[in-house]
């Protein structure tokens, strides 16, 4: 079987830990989980769900704070190695590109990924509603807020790490406001990260049970040869509320509105106590990904329970493969919808 490549730059000190003895599945946890503290700066009562990249032979992480009086907010943090982390306590500082103050309400969620020479944060913002925000780095002291990508209702904006056919990629999920009990995976397009069409339908949620009420897309997508390989969550409503697990697709590297393949299976559910109990119990909920091109490794960052921060592995062999030979296409999955 040819090994399968991913397209992108060696980054041999990403975080890694072997898969442990007698572990069988395709994505295995750090050992000591969670990364995160709770209350790990003076105001923050819980960070998680969170972007993390490498910068400068270390690591920046966006963190979503959730504060003591309740509200979100988003943290810059550093790490040598992208497990102990040194966390701001003060929220980021926006201005919009001419230098004036602007600040977005309620964001949370982020997810963080460089293009070129520019790192963007997406996050989810109260815009009379839920919609997606976008800003802008270059150096991570100075912050630039575009203008917001979607009206309400949206979450789970995640930028593509380079364009596709002359434009940027951003996949998303139109909702209704509040604990939404639907939600399927779209795909929006710009020239210029400012005007959005060309809107395409890529997964819906119902096609088994752990993903049967809604889905979302979590960290960017990991260009391979095979195509570009997506992170993304399902959620299922029990008598005791949601409960979020993910797995992966697989998307055409040109058309990345078609879903090649689809795991049939999660891959990581809630079982941990981290995991199960918390803020909002029963939570895994995928959000960044370092991936290294020579070794194939991939370390997953994810929300533990809406608490703490937790560290998940797989190998980019392993889990492309297990993909393609358990994928279960719906019928929206095998559909052009435009």
């Amino acid at each position: 079987m040819p090994k399968i490549k991913i397209i992108g730059k060696d980054l041999p000190n990403i975080p890694w830990e072997e898969r442990p003895s007698g572990e069988s599945g395709i994505v295995w946890r750090y050992s000591k989980n969670p990364i995160t503290k709770r209350n790990q700066t003076e105001n923050s009562a819980r960070i998680f769900n969170s972007g993390v990249i490498e910068w400068e032979g270390g690591f920046v992480g966006i963190f979503r704070s959730d504060s003591k009086h309740g509200t979100p907010y988003l943290l810059m943090g550093k790490s040598a190695d992208g497990i102990a982390w040194d966390i701001d306590d003060e929220p980021i500082k926006w201005t919009d590109e001419d230098g004036n103050d602007y600040q977005p309400s309620c964001p949370y969620d982020p997810r963080l990924l460089r293009i070129d020479d520019v790192c963007y944060i997406c996050w989810c913002t109260d815009f009379q509603g839920p919609a997606i925000g976008i800003g802008k780095t270059t150096d991570f002291k100075t912050f630039t807020r575009l203008d917001n990508a979607t009206l309400p209702f949206n979450r789970n904006g995640v930028l593509f790490p380079r364009k596709v056919n002359g434009l940027y990629q951003l996949l998303n999920r139109p909702s209704d406001n509040g604990q939404t009990p639907f939600g399927d995976i779209f795909l929006s397009q710009s020239p210029d990260l400012v005007f959005w069409g060309k809107h395409r339908k890529v997964m819906a949620s119902g096609i088994n049970w752990w993903q049967a009420t809604k889905i979302g897309a979590g960290p960017e997508p990991i260009e391979t040869s095979e195509g570009w390989l997506l992170f993304y969550h399902g959620v299922v409503s029990t008598c005791s509320g949601f409960v979020y697990s993910f797995g992966a697709a697989i998307l055409d590297i040109d058309e990345p509105s078609k879903v090649l393949y689809r795991t049939k299976d999660y891959l990581l559910t809630p079982e941990q106590p981290y995991e199960t109990t918390g803020f909002v119990p029963n939570v895994c909920f995928p959000c960044a990904n370092l991936y290294d091109a020579k070794t194939g490794r991939i370390a997953i960052y994810y929300g533990c329970a809406d608490t703490y921060v937790g560290l998940a592995f797989t190998e980019v062999d392993t889990v492309v493969n297990y993909i393609k030979e358990h994928s279960q296409l719906g019928y929206i999955d095998q559909m052009m919808i435009r």
